[in-house]
């Protein structure tokens, strides 16, 4: 067993600022699924949400918040982390992170962000406040954090582990994890004082996602599994843009570009979005998913385009320098052509709930970032929160657990993993087949626009492939590959189990029976 005084098990924002909050006072070991870096974060593109302007203020940031999660946000976290989010800005700043700055920018950026910082808008918010590193702010904010951690004598970054399941004691309490060494597909032991599970995302549970291929949902399985009470799993945000393309995988056209005034059309040229929502393109993320949702079964298309030919070449080259970059090479010139896009699974505003400490409901385990339900996004998540959340968040954490540090007693020699009489499998076919049903099972029957019908029948399925695999897993040894199906199944049926539950639209839940159109 290999122990630590603080155990994290994710790379991403919310791992990392926990890192670095807590090295100084005890052994951190941060386990990372692929590389270091490879996740959500580094994919955010549009930016981080945050007030820093004189023309714009908390109060308006809190109500565009609000409104965004359709009245199922918890008010005093929203305040809280919109409270936060210059003081989260200064952290960022002081590991060096580069946002985009305006021409008239002075030396000191922190004397007056509204003077020294180009801030974007996006849909959901009355101000432009979205801080920025051209078109790939995550990849800024993701090394920066990395090259403060890799400095830290006090850390140690172990790739290339996943995590299996989390090991608790009859008392509820967290010891470690075990993980996959995917080097070597040997089971290891990780103990610790105390657990931070930031796993990220699950857009891998569905058909077509912008997430990255390490996004399977594995954190909420884990938790579920160890008993941890999860929430609000029904909303899960679609991503309004994401490149339709047989070439480019998973490729995401960031919001920020509708907010420098990007428009939909039809393929035929015709825009929609006013028939849909008074904000047009600037709508709430999950109102312009359904709008093309709905356009794309009027048609029969494939796929609507986003047009921005009104901004010059040069503009654009230096607004969206990533974007323009991928485009051109895919002979698409986004100043001249529309840009074909669809609505793909992006977010998931539920997850492992915490407390206001970032506390889960086992002892001694804290989750941050995209897989925990703090409270701040409600029914739907206000573009760019993600990222301040997960800041916010995780110094509050960081901060609860170095009260607690001293109190908690290292746990003592754990068990390690047994393999029982497992074999080698040398068939596969079971997993690949059922990765793919499950897959295509919720995108077509848990999708951006929901009935009782077919939710009903996605749950019956599921629970058929979860009892298979769960046959296969006791049989034969752990893989990679085995160890994701078994999350993308658990992890789905949270979300079809919870969008069952409730009976009215809502947010990110939209029933058939409500469309108007």
């Amino acid at each position: 067993m290999l122990k630590s005084d603080f155990l994290i098990i994710g790379s991403g924002i919310a791992g990392l600022t926990y890192g670095l909050d807590v090295c100084k006072y005890g052994k951190v070991t941060i386990l990372c699924k692929d590389e270091p870096g490879e996740g959500n974060t580094t994919y955010a593109q549009g930016g981080i949400a945050a007030v820093t302007s004189c023309n714009d203020s908390i109060e308006s940031h809190v109500n565009d918040t609000l409104t965004a999660g359709a009245g199922l946000c918890d008010k005093t976290v929203v305040q809280t982390v919109i409270e936060e989010s210059g003081s989260a800005i200064n952290f960022l700043l002081d590991l060096g992170v580069n946002f985009d700055l305006t021409k008239n920018s002075g030396k000191d950026k922190k004397q007056d962000f509204s003077q020294n910082f180009s801030l974007g808008k996006e849909g959901g918010h009355s101000e432009r406040r979205i801080l920025h590193a051209g078109d790939q702010t995550g990849r800024e904010i993701q090394n920066a954090l990395l090259k403060k951690v890799r400095a830290e004598k006090n850390i140690t970054i172990v790739p290339m582990r996943m995590a299996i399941d989390l090991i608790i004691n009859s008392n509820n309490e967290c010891l470690g994890v075990y993980c996959l060494n995917l080097n070597t597909n040997e089971a290891e032991t990780y103990g610790a004082k105390i657990t931070y599970l930031a796993t990220g995302g699950l857009g891998k549970v569905y058909l077509y996602t912008s997430n990255p291929d390490v996004a399977t949902g594995d954190g909420i399985a884990i938790a579920k599994r160890a008993g941890a009470l999860i929430k609000d799993m029904e909303f899960i945000q679609f991503h309004p843009t994401c490149l339709y393309s047989p070439v480019a995988k998973n490729f995401l056209i960031t919001e920020a570009i509708r907010g420098e005034g990007a428009i939909l059309k039809t393929v035929s040229g015709a825009r929609f979005m006013d028939g849909y929502h008074p904000l047009k393109e600037l709508a709430p993320r999950d109102i312009v998913a359904r709008a093309i949702d709905h356009q794309l079964k009027i048609s029969g298309e494939d796929y609507v385009l986003l047009d921005i030919t009104d901004k010059s070449e040069e503009y654009l080259k230096e607004r969206f320098p990533n974007i323009f970059k991928v485009l051109m090479n895919l002979g698409i010139n986004i100043s001249k052509d529309g840009i074909p896009v669809v609505p793909a699974a992006h977010y998931s505003c539920g997850g492992v709930a915490v407390d206001k400490y970032g506390l889960t409901s086992i002892k001694n385990l804290y989750a941050g970032g995209e897989v925990s339900r703090t409270g701040l996004h409600g029914a739907n998540r206000l573009a760019s929160n993600s990222l301040l959340e997960a800041v916010v968040y995780a110094r509050i954490s960081a901060a609860h657990s170095l009260e607690k540090i001293e109190s908690i007693k290292a746990p003592d020699a754990l068990p390690e993993w047994d393999h029982l009489d497992t074999d080698n499998s040398y068939e596969q076919v079971l997993v690949t087949h059922s990765w793919d049903e499950v897959r295509r099972t919720m995108w077509n029957l848990v999708g951006i626009v929901r009935n009782t019908k077919r939710l009903e029948s996605a749950h019956r399925r599921l629970l058929f492939i979860k009892e298979e695999i769960n046959q296969y897993y006791w049989k034969y040894r752990i893989t990679k590959d085995l160890l994701e199906l078994r999350n993308i199944i658990d992890t789905s049926l949270e979300i079809v189990e919870a969008a069952l539950l409730r009976k009215e639209s809502v947010g990110l839940h939209y029933l058939e029976s409500d469309i108007k159109k």
